[in-house]
């Protein structure tokens, strides 16, 4: 049965059946964000909101790091976007597979809660895309990443401050598996990934950039280096098609 015949009902209950699981791996990773928000100087109340508006571990990360060195807003706007940018691409991918006759809200709420994870569970449904299964999976995953956000803050207020250090590091630890994978699979990547620490390393230390603020260099570096594998590496597809 395709997802375009189905009760609105059936496709909310679906997407939390779905949304399930994603929503304690969230709870999981979001806690260790949690922890870092709260080193930031984040409240409970303040990673709720971030976790609400901003569904990706690297985007949240970065606007808390961004707290961290002191960033102006437009920075933070500016690096939020640039490392979230890859959902605009999923979110026009996941735009053919919804029904011609949706809503512009629809679109859009749909376009709001895109996630890696939730892209996927979404794009593999059959038929058109129901924006209630949408919104059934989201609803759930948002809870987890929201809870774990606001726990890890919380925890990071009442923990020994050893016990906080510790849990810290499973937060470099997330960062590790999502970079290692591709790193193991593609040179190139970890290439690039070695290019990246250099370079931040160097930024931060010579008296050249001390006027340029850390999250200018952030920015800059994230640019430079993006831009120059992609113009260097092309991606074999692109090659293809040419």
């Amino acid at each position: 049965m395709s997802d375009n015949t189905i009760s609105k009902k059936k496709a909310i209950t679906q997407g939390l059946r779905d949304g399930f699981p994603i929503g304690l791996g969230y709870f999981a990773v979001s806690f260790s964000l949690g922890i870092f928000a709260k080193s930031v100087g984040c409240n409970a109340i303040q990673g709720i909101i971030n976790s609400f508006f901003n569904h990706a571990s690297a985007g949240e990360y970065a606007v808390y790091s961004m707290i961290g060195v002191g960033a102006s807003y437009l920075e933070m706007a500016i690096m939020t976007l640039i490392v979230n940018a890859r959902y605009l691409l999923m979110s026009t991918a996941l735009s053919q597979r919804i029904h011609p006759n949706t809503s512009f809200l629809h679109r859009l709420f749909i376009g709001f809660h895109v996630t890696d994870e939730l892209f996927a569970i979404s794009i593999n449904r059959p038929g058109f895309v129901n924006p209630f299964y949408c919104y059934g999976a989201f609803f759930i995953a948002v809870i987890g990443w929201c809870a774990g956000t606001a726990t890890g803050i919380i925890a990071g207020g009442i923990l020994p401050a050893r016990l906080v250090s510790a849990l810290s590091v499973a937060l470099y630890g997330m960062f590790l598996a999502c970079i290692m994978p591709e790193a193991r699979r593609h040179k190139i990547v970890a290439v690039l990934i070695i290019i990246s620490f250099v370079l931040s390393y160097i930024a931060n230390e010579l008296s050249l950039f001390a006027a340029i603020s850390s999250g200018t260099k952030t920015i800059i570096l994230t640019v430079l280096i993006a831009s120059v594998a992609a113009i260097v590496f092309p991606h074999p597809e692109v090659e293809d098609d040419d």
